[in-house]
């Protein structure tokens, strides 16, 4: 299952309890020189709560290199 997946299905809103959500990744510049080039190598997933708009910010990089990837994105969302 792919980790978009995985946020989508375990998420539950801090700020409203709900359960839908949406994810997207979106990549952001750097500083210095990548920030004048507009290179955009930082990536990021942005999980947002369908109800309230409340969003959180993840670094895929982290989470996807992790074994126990089920077990991080339960403690996240409190599961």
């Amino acid at each position: 299952m792919r980790l978009e997946d995985r946020l989508a299905s375990k998420f539950v809103c801090t700020k409203c309890g709900s359960t839908g959500a949406e994810v997207r990744r979106f990549a952001a510049t750097g500083t210095g020189i990548t920030r004048f080039l507009d290179i955009q190598h930082n990536q990021f997933v942005a999980v947002s709560c369908k109800n309230c708009g409340y969003t959180e910010i993840y670094n895929p990089e982290i989470l996807e290199g992790k074994d126990n990837l089920g077990d991080i994105i339960d403690m996240i969302f409190g599961l």
